[in-house]
């Protein structure tokens, strides 16, 4: 069968996650019902990246199997087509035809995140829902300096949710940024892969350093209890967008630059 890779973009704030849900709305349901709406084929859709509840998108990938070889412009024409008729805040950016061995989730190599904070007295109008407003002035430099003690391997235990599923709390973590862009905080994180909630833990804790609560050495600290318990409060869903998802061969699929 025909395989076809999706570049996507969805606002978050109106689903339950990415994932199928028993009685919420989700994306990637959205998504199977618009592709059976143009095709009339019952699909599962296999993505590189679980989002939570809230979370948001600018470079989710997943495949799904056709049974005709459509081309892509007319795959990605058609679903757009359905999502919008249908209402959803959900939008195929892409579609591709590629090899059967391509796997949205398993082939990937790389996952990349942008945390956005409002920082400023006056909280977020026009992007209410797409940050999280603290109104105390953070220290980013102090914040980027912390995170460096969080970059490499390590036992994440103390920023994975206690419902995390992962075999192993081990992850290589390979960026950490920090930095001020006017009233904004951008926090932006990079690995192979991710454990739940890791990188609203870590910005949680971050903030904290930021607001001058703990010291990098506190946030070391924190690492190294292997505890949940030691964790700082974990930043809330509206701030975050999976922003892209490399692939070996094919380069990056990373869609952030719109976001810099």
């Amino acid at each position: 069968m025909p395989r076809f890779r999706l570049d996507i973009e969805y606002d978050g704030s109106l689903y339950a996650g990415w994932q199928h849900q028993a009685d919420q709305p989700s994306v990637q349901q959205a998504i199977e019902q618009a592709i059976e709406k143009f095709c009339g084929e019952q699909v599962r859709l296999r993505a590189a990246g679980r989002t939570d509840a809230g979370v948001h998108a600018t470079g989710q990938v997943a495949h799904v199997d056709l049974t005709k070889a459509w081309p892509g412009d007319k795959v990605r024409d058609a679903i757009n087509a359905h999502l919008r008729i249908a209402g959803h805040r959900v939008a195929i950016v892409g579609a591709a035809a590629v090899s059967e061995e391509f796997d949205a989730r398993f082939s990937a190599t790389g996952r990349h995140y942008l945390y956005r904070i409002v920082n400023r007295r006056a909280p977020a109008a026009l992007d209410k829902g797409k940050v999280w407003w603290v109104p105390k002035r953070l220290d980013a430099v102090a914040m980027h300096e912390a995170a460096k003690l969080l970059l490499g391997r390590h036992d994440f235990t103390t920023f994975r949710s206690t419902q995390c599923q992962a075999n192993s709390p081990v992850r290589t973590l390979e960026r950490l940024d920090v930095s001020r862009v006017g009233d904004a905080i951008e926090v932006r994180a990079s690995a192979r892969s991710f454990l739940h909630n890791q990188v609203r833990s870590m910005v949680g804790s971050l903030k904290r350093v930021g607001e001058g609560g703990w010291t990098a050495a506190d946030l070391r600290a924190a690492l190294d209890a292997h505890d949940r318990a030691a964790c700082g409060q974990v930043a809330p869903p509206d701030g975050l967008f999976l922003v892209g998802v490399d692939y070996p061969d094919t380069g990056s699929g990373r869609s952030d630059q719109a976001l810099e």
